[in-house]
């Protein structure tokens, strides 16, 4: 994988070459499983990345993992939010 930015991201280190980047199997199955686990509701975001930390010796914020978790989230396609409602659509009684 070629590097876009100037940050690292997680599960993956910068090759000799500072140009492409190799993934970190440990590191990449420690995010899967704190993943999973917060999913599940076994760990909060602050647990999970204190635990990625004394496994893989990286440090990943809170956020930082929300975000990683919510890239792995499909957007709703148009058919499936025509059932959410809207502002405009609240019922009042």
């Amino acid at each position: 994988m070629r590097r876009n930015s100037s940050t690292i991201p997680f599960g993956y280190r910068l090759d000799t070459d500072d140009k492409t980047l190799i993934p970190v199997v440990k590191e990449i199955e420690s995010l899967n499983e704190m993943k999973d686990g917060v999913k599940s509701g076994a760990f909060s975001l602050r647990g999970a990345v204190d635990i990625l930390e004394h496994q893989t010796g990286r440090k990943l914020s809170a956020m930082g993992l929300k975000k990683i978790m919510d890239k792995d989230i499909p957007a709703p396609t148009k058919e499936e939010s025509k059932g959410l409602l809207s502002r405009d659509d609240k019922e009042t009684v």
